[in-house]
Order: C-alpha cells, then structure tokens, then sequence
C-alpha cells in the first residue's frame, strides 16, 4: 500500500493534468514505442515550439484525469508506452507535428485525441493534421472572393478596348 504522501502526490499531478486537458481545444494520444532519442529530442522541441505540452506519464494517472475531464473513453487507448500532447491554444498543432513523426518512424503511432471535449479515433486526428494552415486558408479565402472581380474588371476592360478601336475608325469614315 502506498503512503499517504505518494497518493498525494499522484492526486496532485492527476489534478494538474486534469486542468491542462479542461483548457486545451485538443490533443493526441501517442505510442512512443521505437523512437530514438535524437527523434524524441527534435520532435519535443517542435511541439514546444508549436505551443504544445508533451508528455509521458503512467496511463493509470492520465486515464483518472481523462475521466475527470469527462474523456473517460481515452481509457481505451492508454496501454503500452502512451504520451499524450495538449494543444495550448492552436487545436491542430499536436497533431501535425505528431503525424509528421508518425510517417517517419514506423514505430511510433497515433492511437487517438480529443477536440473540443470529444474524443476521437486516429482517423480523425490524422484529418486534422492535414488541413492547412490558418494563412493558409485565409489567402484561399481571400483569393476566391479577389477572382470573381478580376474576372469583372477584364470584361469592362475588354468592352473599353473594343469602343477604343472602333472610334478611330468611325472617325476615318466620316473625313473620307
């Protein structure tokens, strides 16, 4: 049996993940298994970079503070050597860089995430890694509404060249 002072604090390190997972838009649930330790260094400074907590903790601990948050279902995914990355602001952070890891090393795998309070499978989490950027979207955005416009602009223009070339010849008739 544990002492009163271990349990205190695993409560208290169950609490501090229970409140990162109540404030963050998403995560991503991971199996780490085979990933070196230079591709583990670079893959956490690209998460922290990406605003991203990473961490790896016994799935005990993270499946109560799942359950406190009410993603009691993440349970199913926490066996083996878990990590789990919460997104601080960005909710597809955790899960570009992850995939990116993901495709290069054969071992280490998504197993699932959560988005808004949900959870949800890998598929899911992969779909949201491959959606572009925010800018990204934006100039698709913006450059959809710009294109009707120059479509409009070069048919005035055309209609103007077209009465520009007609008047001097108009003009030439009339003097003869």
């Amino acid at each position: 049996m544990p002492s009163k002072s271990i349990l205190e604090q695993k409560q208290a390190v169950v609490a501090e993940l229970a409140e990162k997972l109540k404030a963050s838009p998403a995560g991503v649930v991971v199996n780490y298994q085979g990933i070196t330790v230079d591709d583990d260094t670079k893959m956490r400074k690209a998460l922290r970079e990406a605003g991203v907590t990473y961490m790896v903790m016994k799935n005990s601990l993270t499946g109560r503070a799942c359950e406190e948050v009410g993603l009691g279902e993440m349970k199913q995914y926490l066996s083996g050597m878990t990590a789990i990355a919460i997104a601080n602001d960005n909710p597809v952070a955790p899960a570009k860089v992850l995939k990116e890891y993901a495709e290069k090393i054969e071992s280490f795998e998504i197993l699932a995430g959560y988005l808004d309070g949900q959870v949800v499978g890998k598929d899911t989490v992969i779909t949201l890694a491959d959606i572009p950027s925010k800018e990204v979207l934006i100039a698709k955005f913006l450059g959809s509404i710009k294109s009707p416009l120059y479509g409009l602009a070069y048919a005035l223009q055309a209609v103007v060249d077209k009465d520009g070339e007609a008047a001097p010849a108009e003009e030439a008739a009339a003097e003869a």
